[in-house]
């Protein structure tokens, strides 16, 4: 039975190593590894950046500010 689940070992071990794919060289010169960092840095830094939802109030919500605020001057 040692025989046989050798064989077979070895069987997957030839199909898993044609199974492989060898990566390729990389060939770009150093301006164009550059190049491609900073555009990948600039799409990061992108989605990195925490945008502030509620920065400026919405209009409907800042015209109401401004009234309630000239009311309560009116009122004292």
């Amino acid at each position: 039975m040692n025989k046989r689940l050798l064989k077979r070992h070895q069987r997957q071990v030839t199909r898993a190593k044609a199974r492989v794919k060898l990566t390729e060289p990389d060939v770009r010169t150093p301006e164009q590894l550059a190049t491609a960092r900073e555009a990948s840095r600039a799409i990061v830094s992108r989605r990195t950046v925490p945008r502030a939802p509620y920065a400026t109030p919405p209009l409907h919500h800042a015209s109401a500010i401004g009234t309630s605020a000239a009311k309560a001057g009116e009122g004292s």
